[in-house]
Formats: C-alpha cells, structure tokens, sequence
C-alpha cells in the first residue's frame, strides 16, 4: 500500500502541534509520502527549531511567505487553467462569508491561500488534501477543492469548532469532505450531531498517540525536596487550560499546611496575569512558569514529578496526559469532553469538575499523601496508553483507515 498526500496544517512546526510532526513523520515510516503546506511560519525562528523540526520546516510550503507577487501569479495561472473553478471558488467563499463584510474578506484570504496550495498541488501532483482541525485552514482545504476539485478530509478534534460549529462553517466542511478522522468518540459525536446521518459513515475514530518507547517511567529516585508534591502543568496558557483554577488549588493546600512545588511549563496570552495571581495569592515561591519547552527537553520534567495536574475547561484529548500517564505519572484532570474515554475516575488518574477548585485541591492532597494510590494510578495509566494511545498502533489503524478511504 502506498499513496501520495498532502498536509495542511495552520502552523508547522509548533509546540503545540508536536503530535501532527509525530503523525507524519510515522506515516512516512510506514511507506506513506506526505507533503506539508503550513498556512503560517514556524512558531520560533529556525534557530530554536529541533534537528528534526528544522528538517521539516526546510521542505514545508509555506503559504504566507508566498507573497502577493506568486499570490497574483498563481491566481493568474489558475484563471487560465481554472477559469470555471476559480469562480466556483469565488462564489463558494462568498457564500462562506455571508452578508458580514468581517467574514467576507477572510474568506477572500482563504480563497487566495487555496488557490496558492492548489497550485502547489498540482506541481506535485498530489491530489489529496488532508487537514489538522477543522479551523480557517480547513476552509482553505474546503476551498481547495471548490477550485481544483481535489480530494479533501480533516481530522476533526474541538473543541472550539464545536462551540462556533456556524462561526467555523463546520456543517459545511462536514458535507464537502470526503472523510473525517476524530481523535475520540466525543469528537465523533459532535460531527454526527451537525450532520444528516447519511453522511455519518464517513467518519472514522484515529486515535491520536505517543510514543511509549521513548516516554517511559523513571526509576531513579527523586531528591529530597520541602515540598509534599511536585506538580507538572503542561499546557498553552490560556483561560482554556483553567491554570488559574489550579493556582487557586495550590493556594487552599498552602493555607492547610500542605506545601506543594507547581510547574507550569508552556506560554501563551495568560502568562502575565497567571503570574501576577500566583503573587496575589501569595505562592509565586511555590510556582515555576519555564515558558515552553521543546520534545528535546520535554519528558525530564514528566519524570521529576509526583503528579500531573491539568484542570482544562476545554479540550480535544490532550497529548500531554497520554504523555505523563506513558511516564507513570498519577493525572489528574477534569470529566470534561473526551478526556473519560482516556482517563476512568480512580481506575486510570482522578478526574475532578471543571471549575472545581476544592476538588481539585483534595484529589491533589489524596494523591500527595498516599503514595500506594499514586503507584497504582501511575501504572494503571500507562496500561491503559499501551493498550489504546500508543503511537505505532494507532499509526497503523490511522493508515489502514487512509488506505480503505483513498481506495474508497
């Protein structure tokens, strides 16, 4: 089996897009060829790139850092090659944009951006599109295949789109994709629930995963530390993510007589005002903000910590707790969206409400103070991502899954 594809992705290489890089990189392991196009530039300058995230940057096409010069040639180009589907495209953006004159110039963009992939397409002679997200890079996707009639699919994960499923045009992108992935059954269930149930069977669970050869637990002992706990955080920093719950937690178990060391590792638009509540509740002593850290650097601090702490209002399936529980750190998170598919309260970790705060706390003073508890979760969590969020495996049944649908 062998097929010849495209990626689309917002932003390549990314903190935190690490998974993507993952997915691609193992596709190609498994004898897929796959082409990148990223929408926007790396995240960090070329510099800051890994070896193997430079080794991609230097073969993606990069959408943006086109120019309006090849902008205006290739929509020239697709003009005298397209004439029918470049109006098809120009009414179909219009139509995505509506009467908001907001809507209709990003769409517009868009409608350039797919012309410029196309274009890009075709000198590879790729004739399938498959995007992460179904966010503006996907319209691209969707775009795409208005003007050049090529194979388009996305994987689906939320859960933004799902709150703005109009905003997004998600119904739409539903009904012009060939097939969509979904990183879990919740996923699955929000698509379903914006479809006509004829367009349900194509859409197909591919888990995401990780590498459980290279996340392993740590069995040196740690040092002695004051504290009673290390927690990690890992995660953008953003209301999302609920670190200021988290901050609030390590606040009440200061005031009980329960120090706790948090790390939080990640940046994002909430760093500053993160950190000026730490110092309000008066543990900025207790917390480390590290910024982001890359996978050269990310799993020494997995494997220094008692316990994984993600208290999310909002969430795909997070990758950084398949991580910590492949490492054999006891999670703890919220029974938010597809999280209890990974993750069964006191089975896998301890799941708490969103918005929780003194569960939050006593679930991290359960886990601090009874170190059988935190073994057993540990290592009934990286049972549960051997058996069902290993990378290689879900590799496999991601590319069977493409195989059967770009037979199909």
């Amino acid at each position: 089996m062998s097929h010849s594809i495209a990626y689309l992705v917002s932003q390549y290489p990314a903190y935190s897009h690490t998974f993507i890089l993952r997915e691609v990189l193992q596709l190609r392991q498994a004898g897929m060829a796959i082409a990148v196009a990223s929408i926007n530039a790396p995240d960090r300058p070329l510099d800051k790139l890994t070896e193997i995230e430079r080794g991609e940057a230097e073969q993606v096409f990069y959408v943006k850092a086109q120019g309006m010069l090849k902008a205006a040639l290739a929509l020239g180009k697709t003009l005298f090659t397209h004439p029918g589907g470049l109006w098809r495209g120009v009414r179909h953006a219009i139509k995505l944009g509506g009467w908001d004159i907001k809507r209709l110039l990003y769409h517009g963009f868009y409608l350039v951006e797919a012309v410029l992939v196309g274009q890009w397409l075709r000198s590879r002679q790729l004739k399938h599109l498959h995007v992460h997200f179904a966010t503006p890079a996907a319209s691209v996707g969707m775009l795409v295949k208005t003007v050049f009639g090529t194979g388009f699919s996305f994987t689906v994960h939320g859960p933004d789109e799902f709150y703005d499923a109009a905003g997004y045009n998600l119904p739409e992108k539903i009904l012009a994709a060939d097939f969509i992935f979904c990183i879990s059954h919740y996923a699955r269930s929000q698509v379903m629930k914006l479809s006509p149930v004829q367009a349900w069977p194509k859409f197909d669970v591919c888990r995401l995963g990780v590498d459980t050869q290279r996340f392993t637990p740590n069995r040196t002992s740690r040092p002695a530390t004051p504290y009673l706990a290390e927690l990690l955080c890992v995660g953008r920093l953003t209301p999302a993510k609920g670190q200021a719950i988290l901050l609030a937690a390590v606040a009440q178990l200061h005031s009980q007589g329960f120090p706790v060391k948090l790390t939080l590792v990640g940046m994002g638009p909430d760093a500053e005002s993160l950190q000026a509540y730490a110092e309000q509740l008066g543990i900025s002593g207790q917390v480390e903000f590290t910024g982001a850290v890359d996978q050269d650097h990310i799993l020494a601090f997995y494997q220094a910590a008692d316990m994984f702490v993600l208290p999310s209002f909002a969430e795909g399936l997070p990758v950084v707790l398949m991580e910590a529980m492949a490492v054999e750190i006891p999670c703890i998170t919220t029974a938010i969206t597809g999280v209890p598919e990974l993750i069964q309260n006191g089975e896998d970790g301890l799941l708490v409400a969103a918005s929780d705060c003194d569960g939050l706390a006593a679930a991290i003073r359960a886990l601090a103070t009874d170190a059988r508890l935190r073994g057993r979760l540990g290592a009934a969590g990286r049972r549960k991502v051997l058996a069902e969020y290993d990378l290689y495996n879900n590799t496999q049944h991601l590319l069977a899954a493409f195989d059967k649908r770009l037979k199909g």
